[in-house]
């Protein structure tokens, strides 16, 4: 199928079988977030991969009991770390000169530039720009999904600090910022059948010439 058929095909999935998902169809989507486009490349977010059944019933009790959290096959959590720091930097620095074979001096400005603008902002001010990155992976991760015709629902609806206790995201300094249950479609759910609402083209797109 085309991008465009599986888009098409998915929606945001309220209520799942229970299934579980393969693990080629979920390392097809672990291999697309980890594709996915983030600014300098720095990919400033983990994404936590949730399959216990114990702690998906926790995390739907935090996610105001909907049910697809518990429902999922698997439940993956952005989060993003409190602070970047300059040792985040120079690891992604240091990964950059390895991958592609050249002097770590050559990335010196690269670096620098990173340091000067992301490195220099309150932790604050780096948490909402780390989750506008994960939010493109989610958008990757969805796309992916819809590919592999594994149903998803992002969802903003949660308690983040009860997630990050749940999970101990403190202990690792980072904090949750959007969620994706990944599964298959229940047959009760009945939004599956709904139509999309969109915009017209024509309301949606301005041409500047």
């Amino acid at each position: 199928m085309s991008l465009l058929q599986d888009l098409n095909w998915r929606y945001a999935t309220k209520s799942m079988s229970g299934e579980t998902v393969p693990q080629d169809k979920l390392d097809a989507i672990f291999s697309a977030i980890n594709l996915s486009a983030t600014s300098y490349g720095l990919q400033p977010y983990t994404v936590l991969v949730v399959s216990n059944q114990a702690i998906k019933d926790k995390l739907q009790t935090a996610a105001y009991g909907q049910v697809q959290v518990g429902s999922a096959s698997h439940v993956l959590v952005f989060a993003v770390p409190e602070k970047i720091t300059g040792d985040d930097i120079q690891t992604f620095i240091n990964n950059v000169a390895t991958t592609r074979n050249m002097p770590i001096e050559m990335l010196d400005g690269y670096k620098g530039m990173m340091t000067t603008t992301v490195g220099a902002l309150p932790a604050e001010a780096q948490q909402v720009w780390a989750a506008k990155q994960a939010y493109i992976a989610l958008g990757t991760a969805m796309a992916a999904a819809a590919e592999q015709k594994v149903d998803t629902c992002p969802m903003e609806g949660f308690d983040a600090k009860q997630f990050d206790e749940i999970l101990g995201l403190a202990e690792k300094s980072l904090k949750s910022v959007v969620i994706l249950p990944l599964g298959f479609r229940a047959e009760t759910d009945a939004t599956a059948t709904y139509k999309k609402v969109r915009k017209e083209q024509n309301e949606l797109f301005q041409f500047v010439n």
